[in-house]
Order: C-alpha cells, then structure tokens, then sequence
C-alpha cells in the first residue's frame, strides 16, 4: 500500500467517527493552547516589567534608607527609617569622589490631599531638586520644572502628574492654576508627560515641589532633614557597576560604617530588578508550563484509548487486508498516521486558540501575552510526537493479529 492510499485510508476511517475524533483531539487542544497562552502570560510580562522598569532609566541607582526599629523591639523593613539626609545626597554629586556619578535626585515623599476648584485628591507629594527630571527621565507636556532660584527662594511652586492633574481639574492643560496642598497654595508651573506605571507605581500620580520648600512646609515635621529616597544616575550603563561602588563607599564613610552588614542604607540598581522579577516570571511559568503538560498528557491518553477501541472495531477488517497479504508493517503504518492526524489537528486547532487567546487577552487582564514562533513550532511537533508515542502501542496491538483470530471475531 502506497503512502497516499495509507493517508486517504487513515483519513477515511477518522472522518467515519466524526465525534469520537473530535472529542479525541479536544484533549490535545486544550493542553496545547494553554501551552501557547501560558509561555505567552509569561513572556509578556517579563517584557512588560523590563520596559517599565527601563522607563525609570537603565543606569540608575537607587538608595533606600536602612531598617528602624520600636520601642518593642520589632524591626521594620528597609526603606522605614530616617538614615539618609539631603548632606547624604550632596556628598554623592562630588566629581572627585564619584566620577561615574551624572546627577543625583533625592526625594522626600509624603501622601497628602490636594484640592482645587472645589475637588480634592490625595496623592504622592514629592520633595526632590532641579536634577529630578534629569535622574528620571522624564519630559514636561506643559510648562517648565522650578528652577534653581524657585528652590533657594522657597517659593510654593508644584509640578503635576498627568493623571493627577486631570483628576483635579479635568484636564492636563493647567499651568498658571492654583492648587491648595495640605492647605498650602501652590502654584502649578508644569504638567510632566504621561509614563504609565512602574513595579505597581501610578507614575503619572504625583506632585513635585522644591525640596527646601516642602520641608519648610507641607513635608516638614519629624524628620524633616531626612530623605526617602536618593536616585542616581551613573554616567552609562557601562560605569554602573563603577557608580555602585562609589555611591556605596561615599555613604559607608559618611555614616561611619566599617562593616558592610550593619550598613544603614542599601542601593540597588534597575538591572537587579529586572533580573529578580525575571527570575519569579520565569518560574510561574514553567510551573504553569507544567500544567498544561498535564493536559497534554490527558490527551495522548486519550489518543490512546481511541486508537484501542479503533483496532478492537475493526479487527475483522485488519484480518481480512491481512488475509490479502497486507504486511504488519503497512496495518501498524496506517494506525500511526491515524493517531498522528488526531495529534497534528489537536495542535493546529490549540496553536489557533492559542493564537487568539493571545490577542483576546491583553485588553482584558491589562498584560502583554506574547506569541512566540519557536514555542508555537514546538507546539506542533509535541501534538504529533504525542499521537504517534500513544499510538504505538494500539498500532503494534494491530500489526500483530493473526489474520484468522481476526476472520473469526465478532
């Protein structure tokens, strides 16, 4: 029997039980599809989490305060006490002691309600200098960012985020307007350019003032020299690694630490980020990877159990191609194919699901899902390795009837 014959043989005997096939393949296309969307899941992600944080600027630094601890005892996460200072900042600026240093941006944050035209609403207010816009990458849609001279004469001037500009006013249009900060008026002098969000972070939420303004008013108190954050910036993603070790030594001598374990500061950089959110991603998927090989699993079961009640069906027809001098070869060919077009259509349909999955989606779940030509290929070749590895076992069942056991059953 030709390969052609073996093929139109296959296909026949496929299409003759029409609904058994299609609940056969249903199984494959289930476990290929959620293998296409998951590696897409996770492939967006990774994608999406790079650009956001690469958004932050790719040779960036970032300095956090060390751990603070009560009067209990109990001790807080990074980033709770008061150990960096402005002092801090303006030691990291120094061109001697760290030449791989570009700019510095420290920043002073608080959560406080804002109000204008009767609308009020509570954001991130941020205290930082005239380099922030430099350190951050960030661009203004409206108007400029205090200058020098706004910051040493303290005047009561406020950059706003896109979104919260419009949340207060409607619009993004608002440079000239005045806005009440914690009961303060400040004059709003620029609109930054939308950036999205960042590591959960509504970039486009926030209000900017002249750090020397904020601490003599709204953001002063307890602590008021202190600083939440120091960014900066390194000369270019090859010195990072040089900017690191000058940031980290310049404030080990500040603060008078000779041991790098009780250091009250820590610094980390984007590339870390990136590395460690990477790192999760691409293990929840290959844990959901694993899962959707499960339903794969459960389908080639199911080619199986197909393909034996296939044989038992047709044992007399086996007998008789047999009788007429059909080898074993030929009969377990034309019951691997079988199984192979099960599996191969079990893949084509899941690769389409897949597919549409894929561009379903994003607007929904507000993620990248990525699809990928190298996984969809394997995609394919596992749904035919899957029908022809559990069609050989009903193929070999076949081969090896006798032609007169077969002739005789009912």
């Amino acid at each position: 029997m030709s390969w052609s014959e073996t093929l139109s043989t296959s296909w026949h005997a496929i299409r003759t039980h029409t609904l058994r096939s299609l609940l056969t393949v249903l199984g494959i296309l289930v476990g290929i599809a959620a293998v296409v969307v998951t590696v897409g899941l996770g492939l967006g992600t990774q994608k999406d989490v790079s650009e956001q944080i690469s958004a932050l600027g790719s040779n960036l630094l970032i300095v956090s305060p060390g751990s603070s601890t009560d009067s209990g005892g109990v001790r807080g996460g990074f980033g709770t006490a008061a150990t960096l200072t402005l002092s801090d900042a303006s030691a990291l600026e120094s061109d001697v002691a760290a030449p791989d240093v570009l700019s510095v941006a420290p920043e002073k944050t608080s959560s406080l309600a804002l109000e204008a035209n009767d609308t009020n609403w509570t954001t991130s207010v941020t205290g930082t200098t005239t380099s922030w816009t430099e350190v951050r990458s960030r661009e203004l849609a409206y108007g400029d960012f205090f200058t020098d001279e706004q910051a040493a004469a303290n005047e009561r001037v406020v950059v706003l985020g896109a979104e919260t500009a419009e949340e207060l006013f409607g619009t993004a249009a608002v440079v000239g307007q005045t806005v009440k900060v914690d009961g303060s008026d400040f004059e709003i002098i620029g609109v930054l350019e939308s950036a999205g969000s960042s590591s959960s972070t509504n970039l486009d939420d926030i209000a900017l003032i002249p750090i020397s303004t904020g601490v003599s008013t709204v953001l002063g108190g307890e602590n008021a020299g202190s600083v939440s954050t120091i960014y900066v910036k390194a000369v270019s993603d090859e010195v990072l690694p040089g900017a690191y070790q000058e940031v980290t030594a310049i404030l080990s001598n500040v603060h008078g630490i000779t041991d790098a374990d009780s250091a009250d500061f820590t610094v980390s950089s984007q590339d870390a980020l990136v590395d460690t959110a990477t790192a999760i991603y691409r293990t929840l998927t290959v844990l959901l990877t694993g899962i959707a090989a499960l339903s794969l699993l459960v389908g080639g079961i199911g080619v199986m159990n197909i393909m034996l009640v296939s044989v038992t069906e047709r044992t007399r027809e086996i007998g008789l191609r047999k009788a007429l001098g059909a080898p074993p070869g030929a009969i377990r060919r034309q019951f691997l194919i079988e199984a192979a077009i099960l599996g191969l259509g079990g893949g084509v349909l899941g690769v389409v699901v897949g597919l549409l999955a894929t561009w379903l989606l994003p607007p929904l779940i507000g993620s990248s899902v990525i699809a990928s030509a190298p996984v969809v290929l394997l995609a394919l070749g596992v749904a035919v390795a899957i029908g022809l590895t559990f069609g050989v076992y009903p193929a070999t069942r076949a081969a090896r009837l006798t032609p007169i056991d077969a002739l005789r059953s009912e």
